[in-house]
């Protein structure tokens, strides 16, 4: 139901296809409501297979994608039950955590010496720095500390993997040998998420029909700033572009406030859908005429590159995006969208503009996002990482 499940889940699957075995030591299906998915019990250990994955699910304390100590609480117990659990499954060559939180690296690095097998650090977020950039917590003193334990873990992994280029850098001028960090990025499954007609049926149900629909898919929380689509929904209206619609698919902390400043402003062009099962999420990608990116101003988002970029860009979506940096970059060279400067909510206006009045622009930016999205092939990028984790695993046949 998110970015990072899905890139583990098609990375495990890709792994299995290989002819490795893959355990998965995980939670029960609960996000990001907080509640638990029919036919789940969170429960101490459960056992299922999925496309040849073996997962083992722990209890863990569960709540909604919202709050920080709530969460911190929630990823604590998933540390502790994920390293009790541990002894329960096969024999292993090398040991994989995923980051953020850093409770799941604690566990890995834990279990890793349990096992003594080799570690190896897969990195999708600089934590703890993503939540001071977003003010979530404000003591610096137990920053510091997780930071030191942060850098512990970079240090004590076999080998470290990356998902931009970016935090390698950081964590390079950090004092982390060179050497062990890898960069295997982020992408998409081309087989879930490619080039796909409007459902006019769906479009028609959400008001949609004979509109220009510029949107949103994914998390609305703090550090997405989606505050900047209220202020140029608002000048939508106001200049009189009654034929173009915004959407904002997803769940967060945020949502809720969103609704309610949406609502106060009155804001009919803009449409909020609650989340949608996974094998749904391409259908409403494809009811955009654009897709917009977006995170708040701050240096540390300069590092990242949202996942979505590349779901737009298989679906041919043309890319709205605002966040700096190195996924700037992708967009620009790869020539799929326009830039604009985070939280600037008059330079998203004139973009969606442009896009809705320039129809050879925007076919050029279709196409050449189907055309670049195949460089970002989550089948060729999980062969990338799987070769980092055999040269860490040496001889063994085995993964988990």
């Amino acid at each position: 139901m998110n970015a990072p499940a899905s890139r583990t889940y098609e990375h495990a699957r890709e792994w299995v296809r290989a002819g490795h075995e893959v355990t998965v030591i995980t939670g029960v299906p609960n996000f990001p409501s907080g509640k638990v998915f029919d036919g789940y019990k969170n429960r101490p250990l459960q056992r299922e297979t999925i496309d040849g994955i073996n997962v083992i699910r722990v209890y863990t304390y569960i709540t909604a994608n919202e709050g920080f100590l709530r969460r911190s609480i929630d990823y604590a117990s998933y540390m502790a039950s994920a390293t009790i659990a541990s002894p329960f499954t096969p024999r292993v060559d090398v040991v994989i955590a995923t980051s953020p939180q850093i409770f799941t690296t604690v566990a890995g690095y834990l279990v890793s010496r349990m096992k003594r097998k080799p570690f190896v650090f897969e990195l999708r977020d600089l934590w703890p720095e993503s939540i001071r950039a977003v003010g979530a917590v404000n003591n610096e003193r137990m920053l510091g500390w997780l930071e030191r334990l942060e850098l512990f873990l970079y240090r004590k992994a076999d080998a470290v993997i990356s998902v931009t280029h970016s935090f390698r850098q950081n964590l390079v001028d950090r004092g982390v040998a060179a050497e062990k960090i890898s960069v295997v990025t982020n992408g998409a499954d081309l087989s879930r998420f490619s080039y796909t007609e409007k459902d006019m049926a769906l479009a028609a149900s959400l008001g949609f029909s004979g509109k220009f629909v510029a949107g949103y898919v994914g998390t609305h929380g703090m550090a997405h700033g989606l505050e900047t689509l209220l202020q140029t929904a608002m000048l939508l209206r106001d200049n009189g572009h009654d034929d173009v619609q915004l959407m904002l698919l997803g769940s967060g902390a945020e949502k809720n406030s969103l609704q309610h400043k949406a609502a106060d402003l009155q804001l009919s062009n803009v449409t909020f859908v609650d989340t949608v099962p996974k094998e749904d999420v391409a259908r409403y990608w494809a009811l955009l005429d654009a897709s917009i990116i977006h995170l708040k101003d701050s240096p540390l988002f300069r590092t990242v590159i949202p996942s979505k970029l590349f779901e737009c860009m298989a679906m041919g979506i043309p890319i709205l995006h605002g966040v700096r940096g190195e996924s700037a970059d992708i967009v620009k060279k790869s020539d799929v969208g326009l830039v604009f400067a985070p939280e600037d909510a008059q330079a998203l206006y004139e973009h969606i503009i442009t896009l809705k009045e320039n129809n050879e622009l925007r076919k050029r930016l279709q196409v050449n996002c189907i055309s670049e999205s195949k460089k970002f092939d989550r089948t060729e990028l999980a062969a990338n990482m799987l070769q980092k984790i055999e040269e860490v695993a040496g001889a063994g046949d085995q993964l988990a």
